[in-house]
């Protein structure tokens, strides 16, 4: 973690309470012109957040929305279906492996995976990584957002969470207290019934694990079914959700190709941004606020570009202190996940849906009818258990895929075979980003720190031994062949810590680089209402501003933030529904 020093400190806790103090004055010195373009609020990242936002914020027709995105529209001459690399479920592993739609971002070496480079692949289009990700809809535990509220996020626990999760929602199954009804994301279950879903469901129950009929709703605990953001066939992003529906408004303007070069402040009063696009430098103006919704690495890097993070290091790199804080890119936090495979005896896989021919009719069978092989991610089943006793919650997570994956899909599957994406949920590995120089272009140096805790190997070596026992249930008898990864010789507590540093990759859950606190909290970047600490008329709302992870992915989260950040912009008090229950487990004197 980064240092500072005692008159850095000094000058922190001063520009808390009076922040005009820390602004250099030349710095971003911005004449507000009249002929320069204005709105009420500036969006930049048509991202998970971003799309929300847009929507939410203009739906008051006296408020004018602009909506910056560095990439590409998803559509194709205004055709979500010739955007099928995007729009087919089964499609997804075209974009996260390419950089057309997507950052393609590298972590540093790390010192505890064999020096290994991790790639992060993030969503650089409309929708942003809700236009490439797997689809699965997965909130997290209550007690994640509880735990928030503890670590200074105060209205930010589960009570006051999972409304915004429900008005978001529109679940196939029905509204309940857990689920909603109203909301323009639409939420499916799979459709294949595919027999080895079944059977990893059953396999997992056979191991004295509990059936659980909604992971998002009373029980998270157990094995069950995905829910996935899959509607009528096609991809549900934040941009088929949101975006669209609104951008008939004539108070929503949203633009592409807009890379945000520097966030423009008057004293520390953010007033807008400047941008290139199509070659030129343009500015633009907010009248109310400035609200970055970049996601974990381009939100902390805009703000270091533009003066907001530690002092020394922005003063190392030539570039004018706005405000000091030091937790910008700090606490970075993200899921690494391992793939467990078997051999399957039968030829029931998505092996042969992967040959050229079957891959052309799965094509025009969704292209024409989206249904089909085409219409689901296919990880339709999964699970959440307690690694240890004495865990409160789940803390290891399952997703079972009816297919082997190879470098994230990068290499095609070479045999029949089935696998299981396991990791830990809650690492104690904790790292960090920062500028590489104050090129705004130049990627920022990450490093997250992978298996630096103890605790995590002991994670991951549980999460090994423990789904090989599910494997071995009676259930997946008549399909279970030899054992692929991490395969039949490694045994040993000493062979598994090797092949998780060998093959251990990320779940792609970046998160938590401008964390939530109180003022007291000097590694707080964002207050409860997701201000930026120091300055004025500047919000982060993605999930950098988590204060620590969920357990579970992080589509469904980032777009609760954005609801409920929509609803404290606007000035409404925050939903809430008290007294909520939540399953907890008979005895922690078990693993289960």
């Amino acid at each position: 973690m980064l240092c500072v020093s005692a008159s850095a400190r000094l000058a922190e806790v001063l520009c808390r309470r009076f922040p005009r103090a820390s602004a250099s004055p030349q710095r971003n010195s911005v004449v507000h012109s009249s002929a320069a373009a204005s709105h009420s609020y500036v969006i930049v990242g048509a991202g998970s957040a971003g799309c929300v936002l847009a929507n939410r914020l203009s739906e008051n027709a006296s408020e004018s929305v602009l909506l910056l995105e560095a990439g590409p529209k998803d559509m194709q001459l205004g055709s979500t279906r010739l955007s099928w690399k995007i729009h087919m479920p089964a499609a997804l592993t075209y974009n996260l492996c390419n950089d057309k739609y997507n950052w393609y971002y590298h972590t540093l070496p790390q010192g505890h995976m064999d020096n290994r480079v991790m790639y992060w692949p993030r969503g650089r289009v409309w929708g942003g990584s809700s236009s490439l990700n797997a689809m699965v809809y997965i909130r997290g535990h209550a007690e994640d957002y509880n735990r928030w509220q503890r670590e200074g996020a105060e209205g930010w626990d589960y009570e006051h969470c999972l409304p915004y999760f429900c008005k978001a929602q529109t679940h196939e199954l029905g509204a309940n207290r857990y689920r909603g009804g109203g909301g323009t994301l639409h939420v499916s279950r799979g459709k294949t019934d595919h027999p080895l879903h079944r059977t990893f469901i059953t396999a997992g129950q056979q191991a004295g694990y509990p059936f659980t009929d909604d992971m998002n709703g009373y029980q998270q605990e157990g094995v069950g079914w995905m829910d996935m953001t899959i509607h009528k066939g096609k991809r549900w992003s934040t941009a088929s959700a949101y975006l669209r529906p609104a951008l008939s408004r004539p108070n929503l303007s949203a633009e592409v190709g807009c890379m945000v070069t520097r966030i423009l402040f008057e004293g520390t009063r953010a007033r807008g941004v400047e941008f290139q696009q199509n070659g030129q430098m343009k500015r633009v103006f907010a009248d109310k606020e400035v609200i970055l919704c970049g996601g974990a690495i381009n939100s902390p890097q805009l703000l270091m570009l533009s003066g907001v993070g530690s002092a020394d290091e922005l003063h190392a790199l030539d570039i004018p202190v706005t405000q000091h804080l030091p937790g910008v890119g700090c606490n970075l936090q993200d899921h690494l996940e391992l793939y467990i495979q078997h051999e399957c005896t039968q030829p029931i896989t998505l092996y042969k849906a992967q040959k050229p021919l079957h891959m052309l009719k799965i094509g025009l069978q969704w292209l024409l009818t989206f249904t089909g092989y085409g219409a689901t991610a296919h990880l339709e089943s999964g699970g959440f258990i307690r690694s240890r006793p004495g865990v409160p919650h789940p803390d290891i997570q399952f997703h079972f895929l009816p297919s082997q994956v190879i470098d994230h899909g990068r290499v095609k599957s070479k045999i029949e075979a089935f696998q299981v994406h396991v990791g830990p949920m809650r690492s104690a590995s904790v790292g960090w980003l920062k500028l590489k120089s104050k090129d705004p272009n130049a990627h920022p140096v990450i490093q997250p720190n992978y298996l630096s805790s103890e605790t995590d190997v002991l994670e991951f070596r549980a999460c090994v031994k423990l789904t090989r026992e599910i494997f071995a249930q009676k259930a997946f008898d008549p399909f279970r062949g030899p054992e692929v990864l991490p395969g039949p010789a490694t045994q040993s507590d000493a062979e598994i810590d090797a092949f998780v540093r060998q093959k251990a990759d990320s779940a792609y859950h970046p998160s938590c680089t401008c964390k939530m606190g109180s003022a007291s909290d000097r590694m707080a970047v964002v207050d409860p209402e997701l201000r930026v600490y120091g300055v004025e008329g500047l919000r982060v709302v993605d999930a950098s501003v988590m204060p620590s992870m969920v357990s579970g992915n992080l589509n469904a989260p980032t777009i609760m933030i954005a609801e409920k950040a929509a609803d404290a912009i606007k000035g409404l008090p925050s939903l809430h529904d008290p007294g909520v229950p939540v399953y907890q487990p008979a005895s922690l004197k078990t693993q289960r």
